[in-house]
């Protein structure tokens, strides 16, 4: 299904990008770190089906402005706030994968009349310091590296071992993809996204979600691992977890039939 609408809205002095697809109850989709509301594509071909899609870009990065840091999860809750008043939607299913993960959890504290429904995917309710220096040490070797060696580094935290098994020439094509990015995020807005990942805590107000919430994670992530969705988990009361035993990072593109699956009933059913 096409774009039906697409737009900005100021928000906090900076332009949001956001399109709409679809039909239904509204789902707002949030992307992690580095990445556009585009990459959102393969579920939003199932979910555009049963929801208004409304899929953002984060400040920082894709079509929206990235303006300088840092930024916070909470600034970029007020950002997805922004673009819901623009479109008169009251009240919201919410879907973010990894930073977009974050960003949900914030909304859903702090405007917990607005979301109706949370889906966290591979995300994190705060770091430890070895989580907190990996992301720190990103910055500084996306400053020096070739697109496509940095890329490849991505890709090495990301995806599982087994999908390097069937996957590798598509991860070598991606690589090379990454050089002739048309729209390649700033080092200002990488810099200034990984800073809202490294800040961001919400364990001590996680029992302030109150909304049904799916939790999903790859057994097999290494940059975001399955503690920190066992703490969400423990921390939300009307909360469930579901596993990917093979899946990593980005278990939502490696087992993605099951993921989409998952997911669409979760949100049907919420």
């Amino acid at each position: 299904m096409a774009i039906s609408n697409e737009g900005h809205v100021i928000s906090k002095g900076a332009k949001i990008y956001y399109q709409e697809r679809g039909t239904g109850d509204p789902l707002i989709l949030l992307m992690g770190f580095g990445a556009d509301g585009d990459l959102w594509e393969k579920h939003v071909a199932v979910y555009e089906r049963y929801f208004r899609c409304i899929i953002l870009d984060n400040r920082g990065v894709g079509r929206s402005d990235a303006p300088p840091g840092p930024y916070t999860t909470a600034m970029m809750a007020e950002d997805t706030v922004a673009v819901m008043k623009h479109l008169n939607i009251n009240i919201a299913k919410v879907a973010g994968i990894s930073m977009g993960g974050a960003i949900a959890q914030e909304l859903a504290i702090r405007h917990s009349n607005m979301v109706s429904a949370l889906v966290l995917i591979s995300t994190w309710g705060k770091f430890n310091n070895y989580a907190k220096t990996v992301y720190q040490n990103l910055k500084k070797l996306r400053s020096v590296s070739d697109p496509a060696d940095f890329m490849e580094l991505l890709q090495l935290w990301i995806f599982a071992p087994p999908h390097y098994d069937d996957h590798l020439e598509e991860l070598k094509e991606d690589q090379q993809s990454a050089v002739h990015n048309q729209r390649p995020q700033s080092q200002v807005g990488f810099e200034a996204q990984l800073d809202a990942c490294i800040n961001h805590d919400t364990v001590s107000r996680l029992s302030k979600i109150t909304v049904p919430t799916l939790i999903t994670v790859g057994s097999m992530d290494i940059f975001t691992p399955p503690s920190f969705s066992y703490t969400l988990h423990e921390g939300i009361r009307n909360s469930s977890l579901v596993a990917f035993p093979f899946g990593g990072h980005v278990h939502h593109w490696e087992a993605l039939h099951r993921f989409n699956v998952v997911t669409k009933n979760f949100l049907l059913d919420h």
